[in-house]
């Protein structure tokens, strides 16, 4: 018996394929929030600039346009647009000021793998093929001594891809930069550790379970505020 021929692909399957999909690319994922016409659109005029580029040499142009492409796609989503929050002023000047560093980048320590979900030496290919696992469990705070070594910085996290900060960690987890502003004097001082945990987790868990317990923490170490930055 002949078999059925497999469904044909649509446009909008292809292009939310890059997100999680059969075509995981997470520095395209961004595709799956555009419309069809504006995928379309942004693949033609990539096409375009690239052929432009072998011409010239230039892909510069082809950066800027994979960048506004980014910015455009996830700026139109209206669930990361708060009117207020729950921040608080400066007391005193950053100059004066004792800070630590969080970030959400999946960063630890060489020798101290916060095992996600219970598995040891977890692989990138095998945290971003089990991303929606990820997105159910309870995020791992890991503590990154200021001074550690860059071979022993590890990172590891489905949710993003993570050449850029293997190649220059300041990027999403600047670590570097923060002991620099502190040799110059911008940064009064800093803890003896940073911190970094898989931001793709479970949010409820995070704000009420997770969370409070971490602030209590960092209000052991008499800080004056804490330089949070998401990837």
């Amino acid at each position: 018996m002949k078999e059925k021929d497999p469904k044909p692909e649509s446009f909008e399957d292809f292009k939310n394929s890059f997100s999680y999909g059969s075509r995981t690319d997470l520095n395209f994922k961004f595709l799956k929030a555009m419309q069809d016409s504006e995928a379309a659109d942004f693949i033609q005029e990539l096409f375009k600039k690239l052929g432009e580029a072998i011409d010239d040499g230039d892909y510069a142009r082809i950066v800027s346009h994979i960048c506004k492409a980014q910015t455009d796609a996830y700026s139109t989503d209206p669930k990361f647009t708060y009117a207020t929050g729950p921040f608080s002023s400066m007391k005193k000047p950053v100059s004066e000021s004792r800070l630590t560093l969080i970030s959400s980048t999946g960063h630890f320590v060489k020798g101290d793998d916060p095992k996600p979900l219970g598995v040891e030496n977890m692989s990138q290919k095998t945290a971003v093929s089990r991303i929606q696992d990820f997105l159910k469990e309870e995020p791992v705070l890991s503590s990154i001594p200021f001074d550690t070594p860059g071979e022993d910085r590890m990172v590891r996290h489905g949710g993003y891809d993570v050449h850029g900060v293997e190649t220059d960690i300041n990027v999403g987890f600047p670590i570097e930069t923060c002991m620099a502003l502190k040799a110059e004097g911008t940064i009064g001082d800093l803890t003896a550790d940073a911190y970094s945990f898989v931001g793709a987790c479970s949010q409820k868990r995070l704000l009420k379970k997770t969370g409070p317990g971490w602030v209590r923490k960092l209000k052991e170490l008499e800080i004056d505020a804490a330089l949070l930055v998401p990837v």
